[in-house]
This record gives structure tokens, sequence and C-alpha cells, in this order.
């Protein structure tokens, strides 16, 4: 392959013949396509995995008491993510910037799932966060309650999925740390640029320009 490099600015990727690089993308299209055949598969197992059952959870909504089966809006499927809880001065930047990428849920909704935020966060604080950065979904305080630990995410953060039989509800799955990255509009951006996410854990050539893990992500009406 020729390839000549640019002599100004931060390192880049070389240039080279439209020829060359439809050559390359090709190969690597072709890798993608193995990838989401194999994620496929994955979520096939996913479908597959048994259930558990959980109690009908008390919380604190903004409109006052409501349980977990509320959070279902008449829907049988709940994907609901633990916010974690970092004091009352303090808002994780984490959870702030997930929750950032949570999109119209229309589709989401005519598919019979609905997405809800759940926190022990008290449910006043959670009030003005859900002013602050305009929440457009349910959310209900867990405070006081042992939801966050009965479902996995203990202290931390984490994303679970509950389905409603007539039997009551179970959940279906439980994932944390970088599962979240799946559902993330920005992250997966990153993941297509040239530059990616920018942080040094990444395999990028010499010379990418990289900062330190977590080192940008903050709410984002802090500067």
């Amino acid at each position: 392959m020729t390839t000549t490099q640019p002599d100004r600015g931060p390192a880049a990727p070389p240039v080279v013949t439209r020829e060359e690089w439809q050559k390359a993308l090709g190969e690597l299209l072709a890798e993608e396509k193995k990838l989401t055949r194999a994620l496929d598969a994955l979520a096939a197992k996913r479908r597959r995995l048994p259930m558990v059952a959980l109690s009908d959870h008390d919380f604190t909504g903004p409109g006052g008491p409501l349980r977990l089966s509320d959070l279902f809006q008449g829907r049988s499927q709940l994907v609901v993510y633990q916010f974690m809880n970092t004091g009352p001065d303090h808002v994780c930047p984490g959870c702030a910037t997930l929750i950032d990428n949570v999109p119209h849920l229309d589709h989401l909704n005519r598919r019979d799932i609905t997405f809800a935020v759940v926190s022990d966060i008290p449910i006043d604080r959670l009030r003005q966060l859900a002013s602050r950065f305009g929440w457009a979904f349910p959310f209900a305080s867990s405070a006081g309650t042992t939801f966050s630990a009965d479902c996995g995410a203990g202290d931390s953060f984490g994303l679970s999925v509950f389905l409603k039989t007539p039997e009551g509800i179970h959940q279906t799955y439980f994932a944390t740390a970088r599962a979240g990255d799946r559902i993330r509009f920005d992250f997966n951006m990153m993941d297509l640029a040239p530059y990616g996410r920018g942080e040094t854990w990444e395999d990028s050539p010499e010379g990418w320009p990289q900062t330190p893990p977590y080192e940008w992500w903050r709410p984002r009406d802090e500067t």
C-alpha cells in the first residue's frame, strides 16, 4: 500500500487512493459483519436465559408512592438503569452522561418495552436532577429499600431487565461495568470516528490524541 502522511497538525490516518481505501474498508466491513452475527447469536442466548422472581418493590416517584409494577406503565417489559448515589452534593458523571444518551422512547414503547431510571438518591434530589437534565422518562427513588442490592447493582450502578407475567415480576437480565456502552450514542459514534474515544486504554496508533479515562466525563452543564 502506497501512503503519504500529512506533515501538519495532529497525527492522522495515512492518505491512500480511493481504490486502496475501498479494499481496506471492505476487509474491515467483513469483520464487522462477523461481529454483527456474533452479537445476534449472543442476543438469542440472552432471550433464552431463565428468570428469577422479584418482589414488587415500593418506591417513591415524583408524584408520591409507587411500586415497581407501576414503572411498567402497562407494558410487559421494563428496562431499568440504577443510577448511582454518590452523595447529596455530587452527581455520578458516568451515570449522568449515560442518561444524557437516552433517546425518544416512542419506538421502544411500541415494542412493549418501558425504560425507567431508579436510584437510591432521595426523591427530592432526583426531582432536581430530572428538572436540571430534562428527563422525559419515568424515574423513582429506591432509597431505603433493598431494590438495588436485590437486582445486583448494590451501591453501584447497573442495567436490569424485567418481565411482568400473570405470576408476577421477574428479572431476566442484569449487567454492570461497560454494559452501558452499548446504549450510549456518544460512545458508539466515537468508536466510528478516527480518534475513537480518545482515552489512553484504547489501542490506537502512536501519536493519537488521548487523555486518561473518565477525565472528560462530566454532566453536560458542567465545564
